[in-house]
């Protein structure tokens, strides 16, 4: 078959072994569902409806895709140099600030094409600088970066407060907020693009189709450039990185100005495309779920679309299915969402031996 023993196929790699992980975060969730009484596979029909079978569901599941996109990009690109960056939270709430700031000071003297360029770039750097130190603490002084990452998140999270409460704040306003940005400072809606799309009052719009590009760019990254070669030689055995030339202090560095900044940009869907001002706790936790996003989506883009669709999915699905079956509670939902996080992430290898040792068993005998 071409491979060595214990070497698996790309297609068990990145398909099987999800799949089964997912599989088996359904199993797990069904018997939690008839431990209360309810019946498991007409709580999937609902959640399925609720994501797919109707216009606005659909609309809602990609816009959450969005954002699950960006914070997966934003861990996978960290992951591929061996880094853990679970700051993800705190970069993307700092992102959302360079974007409001863009949107701030432009949206009354361009139009939202030029604004928007401003806050790419604001959103973008804001997410970085806010890796910045986290990463050079890593990279010169040893600092562990999940542990600076996590402090950062409560960093951001301070300030936000601050800057929302004393700073940004419209006058005479009580709402810790930003003022509501004019129409040079919004992104079209899809539905109000195509109306023909029928997606309901769902906020879905154009950064759907960045996030799209973003990933693009940074398949192109990782796997066509130096710097992608670099990063994926550093974080594969950091020790020969060195010896191949490469420096560990610039590429820890410049990994996570990356990461901070595809966090960073997540700001786009909710500050410049939803919301269309800047509100506290925005982020809403999709950092910390961008993680579980990477892993299942094996740090590639197009994993980590399929995996963002998954968890849109579940966001709008469990929605739905806590309306139609109030036995199932929010809570619930989010027992569910749990699940699949956990198979997808601490229990990634859980069928790995099974399935290595099915596939060497089968190449034993082919050979033979």
């Amino acid at each position: 078959m071409g491979m060595t023993k214990g070497q698996l196929p790309k297609w068990v790699d990145y398909g099987l072994l999800p799949a089964l992980n997912l599989i088996a975060a359904f199993a797990v969730s069904g018997l939690v569902v008839v431990l209360i009484g309810e019946d498991p596979f007409e709580a999937v029909k609902w959640m399925l409806f609720g994501s797919w079978g109707y216009g606005e569901g659909v609309g809602f599941t990609l816009f959450y895709t969005t954002n699950f996109i960006f914070t997966g990009l934003a861990v996978a690109v960290a992951f591929h140099a061996g880094l853990f960056n679970i700051g993800g939270e705190g970069q993307a709430y700092i992102g959302g600030l360079g974007i409001a700031v863009a949107c701030l000071a432009f949206d009354a003297y361009v139009p939202w094409y030029i604004t928007g360029l401003f806050a790419i770039v604001g959103g973008a750097t804001f997410g970085a600088a806010w890796a910045l130190i986290p990463a050079y603490l890593q990279a010169k002084r040893g600092s562990h970066i999940v542990i600076t990452t996590i402090m950062f998140n409560f960093i951001a999270t301070t300030l936000m407060v601050y800057l929302l409460s004393n700073v940004l704040r419209p006058q005479g306003s009580m709402q810790p907020s930003t003022r509501t940005f004019t129409e040079g400072g919004q992104l079209p809606l899809l539905r109000n693009i195509w109306p023909s799309l029928d997606l309901g009052q769902s906020p879905v719009n154009l950064s759907f189709f960045l996030a799209l590009i973003v990933c693009v760019l940074v398949w192109y990254l990782i796997w066509r450039s130096k710097l992608g070669y670099e990063i994926r030689a550093f974080g594969a055995n950091p020790t020969a990185s060195v010896y191949a030339g490469i420096s560990p202090v610039r590429i820890t560095v410049i990994t996570m100005l990356i990461s901070g900044g595809l966090a960073g940009l997540m700001g786009m869907n909710e500050v410049m495309g939803s919301q269309n001002r800047l509100l506290l706790d925005f982020t809403a936790g999709y950092g910390f779920v961008g993680i579980a996003v990477a892993l299942m989506g094996r740090g590639h883009p197009i994993g980590i679309i399929l995996a963002s669709i998954l968890f849109g999915s579940l966001y709008q699905g469990g929605a739905e299915l806590a309306f139609e079956i109030p036995a199932i509670t929010r809570d619930m939902i989010v027992v569910i969402q749990a699940l699949v996080i956990l198979f997808a992430g601490a229990l990634e290898n859980l069928f790995r031996p099974a399935v290595v040792a099915f596939f060497n068993r089968f190449s034993d005998e082919a050979a033979a």
